[in-house]
């Protein structure tokens, strides 16, 4: 077990001071306006689909809605409160209870398929076929990384923003950071944030061995961005410890078990564990792998964001409640209903770079925070919440 100090560090002082001068960048190659209007005096169509459920989905979906509604394409409005993770409530409110004269959410246009892969694949030939035969739907919303890789292709011409893709350029769906390789496609891409992710949580833990539970599939491993956590452990001179989950299926159950068990070998044979996207990982499972993280005094960096830090998790990247990345999406989405090809516009986003800590779990695990990690911190949970 190693927890070293670093209050005194001069070398942490200087890295986060330097890491926090970067910034949000996003922006486009052309500039379009974000001003809402109609589709010749009709709504706009707009579909969603998704692989199956995640709380993100729900969180960054939820967000790209109140940032449609800040730049006038919807009556502002209070969303009404979401339970657990999924987006089809949220659809059913935005299609038959939200305002506007310029969306049109339609009502059973959104797709979800339970991570089954079969579904999956017989809901997008569905979905497909409805673009190119019916043309009812104007922009098309994919949610995740397995939905942009279902979309990413010329069988169809139909705008599609890809949203929530972990990694999009490591996992095939666009051609470069600056080109999407299909004039219908966007998808929002952050190249360095696994990096930052890491070598932050390097530099405040000081590990030696870095537990890291994925999926040994091509998702899996995309999701959990094991070629950049490769390349850092050969940087920096760390082991990365792996155990392999079931996460991509439709028994969310089996997916938790198999999360949970690799917490408990990699508490023993790790230092430290990256937590990391993957459908076992959700807030129905959280508090054990919490639970077995803090009894085992191992450090825990969530790769999702603060909101499971608010959880338990001992560190992650602030997102403000994914504000900032709604925002980004929605100002895609107005700019292409106003005449921009996705592939016109910048694709490059990262977020402002601010640390979400839970002093709670630092209690636990007897980690002391240095001062400049507090400084740093844009929130600070001081209790493991517990999921609604």
């Amino acid at each position: 077990m190693i927890m070293r100090r670093f209050a005194q560090s001069i070398v942490l002082t200087l890295f986060i001071v330097l890491w926090l001068g970067q910034g949000a960048m996003g922006g486009g190659k052309t500039d379009f306006t974000a001003a809402p209007k109609t589709n010749n005096g009709q709504k706009w169509r707009i579909a969603y689909f998704e692989g199956g459920e995640y709380t993100d989905y729900q969180k960054i979906f939820s967000e790209t809605i109140r940032a449609l509604m800040k730049l006038g394409w919807i009556e502002t409005a209070e969303i009404p409160p979401q339970g657990g993770e999924e987006t089809k409530s949220l659809w059913s409110w935005l299609s038959t209870g939200a305002r506007s004269k310029y969306l049109e959410f339609v009502q059973d246009a959104h797709y979800s398929t339970n991570w089954d892969d079969e579904l999956r694949k017989k809901t997008v030939e569905t979905v497909i076929e409805r673009l190119n035969e019916k043309k009812d739907i104007d922009l098309l919303i994919a949610m995740g990384t397995a939905a942009g890789k279902d979309f990413a292709n010329d069988r169809h011409k139909t705008p599609t923003i890809v949203i929530s893709a972990s990694d999009p350029l490591g996992a095939g769906i666009i051609k470069s950071v600056e080109d999407s390789g299909l004039e219908h496609l966007h998808a929002q891409v952050d190249p360095n944030r696994y990096d930052r992710q890491l070598r932050i949580f390097h530099e405040i833990v000081g590990f030696k061995k870095l537990g890291v539970a994925y999926e040994d599939t091509s998702n899996g491993r995309s999701y959990a961005a094991l070629d950049k956590i490769e390349k850092m452990s050969r940087d920096r001179g760390f082991e990365v410890v792996r155990c392999h989950t079931k996460s991509d299926i439709s028994d969310t159950r089996l997916a938790e078990d198999s999360v949970t068990q690799c917490f408990n070998e990699l508490s023993r044979s790790a230092d430290a564990i990256y937590v990391t996207f993957q459908g076992g990982v959700n807030m129905r499972s959280i508090p054990q792998l919490v639970k077995i993280a803090n009894e085992s005094h191992i450090p825990t960096f969530s790769q999702s964001g603060s909101e499971e830090v608010r959880h338990g998790f001992l560190l992650s990247i602030s997102q403000a409640g994914f504000k900032y990345i709604g925002e980004f999406h929605a100002g895609i989405i107005a700019r292409v209903l106003n005449g921009a090809k996705p592939n016109q516009l910048g694709q490059l986003f990262e977020e402002p770079p601010k640390i979400a800590i839970n002093l709670k779990t630092a209690e636990l695990i007897g980690f002391d925070p240095p001062v400049v990690l507090l400084g740093a911190a844009d929130e600070i949970f001081r209790e493991i919440a517990t999921p609604q």
